[in-house]
């Protein structure tokens, strides 16, 4: 017999899976939800202004789906934004609509926040596929719990599909920022780290594809004036340890260094003067 885990009396996780024209994806991804071993309390699906046949493969193959509708593109941050607002769960977990989880993800997370009661997010190991083949992850991509927030301030440590949370958390972090074109999880992972211990899976539970010509890493250039941003609002509004404050100052000057080279190789004389400014800011 199933067992039904019950969080503040109620076994409710809602799934939230933002999309933008990947109707060549959506359905196996969904599909790895409704396979659950334990099923969730609802599937939403934010459609981020999609011109392709997405919603008509939902509509027609997965009819208990909740679709949510932007009217145009706003991105990734507002599409995740937009499902957590309508969500009903105590809990969220998030899928990108080209990754899948395996049958147990939900069970074995919900499991961690029944033994682990005081620990308001974890995440699980992953499988990486790419152009069709696995990818073998390096040693700094390995996954782990704790104090997270050095490490994260380095490369993003936590992948969005592979994350369970108490809704209560994206209440009190403010979500995803919508500002952000991209390295939005990057962001929120990291005033999440600064304050929260993280729990962890240590088993594969979702299978992340890459490879393919629409993903953000491909489309959106100069990712690092991203992870500069977050950093730097952090530091200037964030309350973070003396050692966390210290880190985050020293990983800010290394990231500026090198973007300002790749501004002064590339001519760009905007970059370089507000860039340099930073940079003046956290040296003196």
């Amino acid at each position: 017999m199933k067992m039904q885990y019950k969080l503040n009396g109620e076994p409710k996780v809602s799934a939230i899976v933002p999309t933008y024209n990947r109707g060549y994806s959506i359905g196996r991804a969904l599909k790895s939800i409704e396979a659950q071993t334990q099923p969730v309390h609802e599937i939403l699906v934010v459609d981020d202004g999609s011109t392709d046949d997405t919603q008509k493969i939902i509509s027609q193959q997965h009819p208990a789906v909740k679709i949510i509708t932007n009217p145009t593109n706003r991105g990734v941050s507002s599409a995740r934004n937009l499902g957590i607002s309508s969500a009903t769960g105590s809990h969220l977990a998030f899928l990108d609509s080209d990754d899948t989880w395996h049958p147990a993800k939900i069970e074995k997370q919900l499991d961690f926040c029944q033994q682990q009661p005081k620990v308001n997010i974890n995440h699980c190991d992953e499988i990486w596929i790419k152009n069709d083949k696995k990818f073998n992850q390096k040693l700094y991509h390995q996954k782990f719990g704790g104090d997270l927030f050095e490490q994260s301030l380095l490369r993003c440590m936590i992948s969005p599909s592979a994350v369970m949370m108490k809704r209560t958390l994206l209440t009190k972090y403010d979500g995803f920022d919508e500002d952000l074109p991209a390295c939005e999880d990057y962001d929120l992972w990291l005033r999440i780290t600064s304050q929260e211990i993280i729990g962890y899976i240590d088993s594969p539970l979702v299978t992340k594809y890459g490879g393919h010509d629409d993903q953000l890493s491909k489309t959106t250039p100069a990712l690092d004036q991203y992870r500069i941003h977050a950093i730097k609002k952090l530091i200037d509004h964030g309350d973070l340890k003396p050692a966390h404050l210290e880190s985050a100052v020293s990983v800010l000057r290394t990231k500026l260094e090198i973007y300002l080279k790749g501004a002064i190789r590339r001519g760009n004389t905007r970059d370089i003067f507000h860039y340099e400014s930073i940079r003046r800011k956290y040296t003196e």
